[in-house]
């Protein structure tokens, strides 16, 4: 296997996280912005742009309104994919794997280290359905604002999803269109990994 220099290394996890530590002193917005993607009942995807909070020893780590309907998917699929894009270091990270909340003491902390307007609209935002209109949505805020006070806790319906991979595929551009291509992949999480090199 002739992988080197950026590809170092054998754990994808770390060379995840190397990447990102990069990308974050390059991209000008959001680097840890990844694609989503979940399917519906009826196998339609979906896929929508959310932040990244945390690369583990073994798995990646989101949150949001578990009963929106990337969580009702998610809930339902036990599966879930998403990308890194980085433009600015011509590289992405693709992920594919199953999938287990994170709402224990770890997500907790993680909601109360969000501001407390990001708190407040955690409680007031009943994520993916119907809404009459924008001030109907801050009127339910500044009701939130007065219910749970300045220390709101963290909502039963919202916290973390923790993604465990089955691939993790590393990408990064080439001259000629001749493109470097990781593919790291394994049967179950507890499994040990394979890498192979792919064609562009």
């Amino acid at each position: 296997m002739d992988r080197n220099g950026i590809f170092a290394g054998d754990d994808p996890f770390a060379l995840a996280q190397s990447w990102l530590a990069e990308a974050e002193g390059l991209e000008p917005n959001d680097p840890n912005a990844i694609a989503l993607a979940t399917v519906d009942a009826s196998g339609l995807p979906n896929v929508r742009m959310v932040l990244l909070k945390e690369i583990e020893s073994q798995a990646f780590v989101f949150y949001t309104n578990y009963d929106s309907r990337k969580g009702q998917e998610i809930a339902a699929s036990g599966k879930a994919a998403f990308v890194l894009h980085w433009k600015s270091l011509r590289r992405q990270i693709r992920v594919r794997g199953l999938t287990e909340r994170e709402d224990g003491p770890k997500a907790d902390a993680y909601y109360a280290s969000r501001s407390l307007k990001s708190r407040l609209g955690a409680w007031a935002s009943q994520q993916s359905r119907p809404l009459s209109s924008r001030e109907a949505l801050m009127a339910e805020a500044a009701k939130v604002g007065v219910t749970k006070g300045p220390n709101p806790p963290r909502p039963p319906f919202w916290g973390g999803f923790r993604i465990l991979p089955l691939e993790i595929e590393f990408w990064a551009d080439g001259a000629f269109r001749l493109h470097d291509r990781f593919r790291w992949s394994r049967e179950t999480p507890e499994s040990p990994w394979t890498t192979q090199r792919l064609n562009p």
